[in-house]
């Protein structure tokens, strides 16, 4: 894939993990190697050289819109497809950005075109200052009038307890995850037995009255794939859009295999075997292909990562735990800010760095390329 005019090439390695940008060593053992193979901390002199426009657009006139801002790499589940029983270690609190550190990039971001923000993890609900951060985001005014939207992903633990607190501190929407309503599977796939938790957790949100109302399934073969039609069923009895997302190569543990890969295509033909389906136009930048399901109102989502990648379309950027700015799901480098924030950086800076990294980010994940590495963090350390 073509590269873009501003390189990452010059930036400084920091944090653990991390190798200098010029290391010749591009092994997948080495670039596997701690939590991120390069962690790249912009220069004076490249901070300097930004533009000054307005906008986050990258170098194939992608703007990007939305901000999905990872607030934990611990999850209260160990899904199968995720994260290994004995995940970790994992990031020390006094390493995670602070709920001001939070407010404070996702303001500079707003002010440079970022129209909407969801809370990620791990899992967002196990951070005891979520309903601050949410306050404060959501009091954030847009430069075209409005507040910010601020959604979140969760798998639902402790949601019935905590979803009064956060719609009252201003949260819009949510998608929760749910990749079985079996009891006996949910135990195996999670290593945990909380499925009673997480439908309490989506039972409250129905009834809260946040739409759209959406559930995650990862589709994944011989374990859930038997299942995708009651799961559509159950989602419609929750008032709830079904999404069934390909199963990517972002796990901790680096299983993932193609061959186990249940496509968008395959997704579709099973559910059309139960229910009519009928495209619904429109896509825009959004992950998810959506159909009707028996003539609506209700949909079902598709998200065909790996069979059928959007990126040319990709207006998301996501903020890790640990405060580096990743401009793809499969990056192999990340920017710094945090070290910018510890640094005293002044706003522009920080919204020069930003833009570093935007235009830097190329073409598409590039899952099919022969040289393609899986990143060396895992999709809870990354932030969905």
């Amino acid at each position: 894939m073509s590269g873009v005019p501003i390189t990452l090439a010059t930036r400084t390695a920091s944090g653990p993990g991390a190798v200098p940008a010029e290391a010749t060593d591009t092994t997948a053992a080495a670039l596997a190697a701690g939590p991120e193979a390069r962690r790249l901390l912009p220069t004076a002199d490249e901070l300097a050289g930004v533009g000054t426009s307005r906008d986050l657009t990258d170098g194939f006139g992608r703007v990007h819109r939305d901000l999905r801002v990872s607030l934990t790499d611990k999850c209260s589940l160990r899904c199968t497809y995720c994260m290994p029983e004995d995940a970790g270690p994992f990031t020390p609190k006094e390493q995670l950005l602070s709920a001001a550190e939070i407010e404070r990039l996702v303001r500079i971001a707003v002010d440079h075109g970022i129209t909407g923000v969801r809370l990620t993890g791990g899992e967002p609900l196990l951070r005891a200052d979520l309903e601050d951060i949410v306050a404060r985001l959501a009091a954030i005014e847009l430069p075209v009038g409005g507040r910010l939207p601020v959604s979140m992903t969760t798998n639902g633990i402790s949601l019935d307890r905590r979803l009064p607190a956060l719609q009252a501190a201003g949260l819009s929407r949510l998608n929760i995850s749910l990749d079985t309503v079996k009891p006996d599977r949910f135990r195996e796939l999670t290593r945990r037995d909380r499925l009673s938790d997480v439908l309490a957790g989506i039972a409250a949100a129905r009834d809260s009255g946040l739409r759209p109302l959406k559930l995650n399934a990862v589709a994944m073969r011989g374990v859930n794939d038997d299942e995708l039609g009651d799961l559509v069923a159950f989602a419609v009895s929750q008032d709830a859009q079904m999404r069934f997302i390909e199963q990517m190569p972002l796990d901790a543990g680096h299983t993932w295999k193609r061959d186990n890969l249940v496509s968008g295509e395959e997704i579709l033909k099973r559910l059309a075997e139960r229910f009519e389906l009928a495209p619904v136009p429109g896509r825009g930048s959004s992950p998810a292909a959506l159909y009707t399901v028996d003539g609506g109102p209700h949909t079902v989502g598709v998200i065909a990562s790996v069979s059928a990648p959007f990126c040319s379309d990709c207006d998301r950027l996501r903020l890790t735990a640990d405060g580096q700015l990743r401009n793809c799901l499969f990056a192999r480098e990340e920017t710094d800010l945090r070290t910018l924030l510890g640094a005293s950086a002044p706003d522009e800076d920080l919204a020069a760095a930003m833009k570093l990294s935007v235009g830097a980010k190329k073409a598409g994940h590039g899952i099919d390329d022969p040289g393609f590495v899986q990143p060396g963090r895992g999709m809870n350390a990354i932030g969905g």
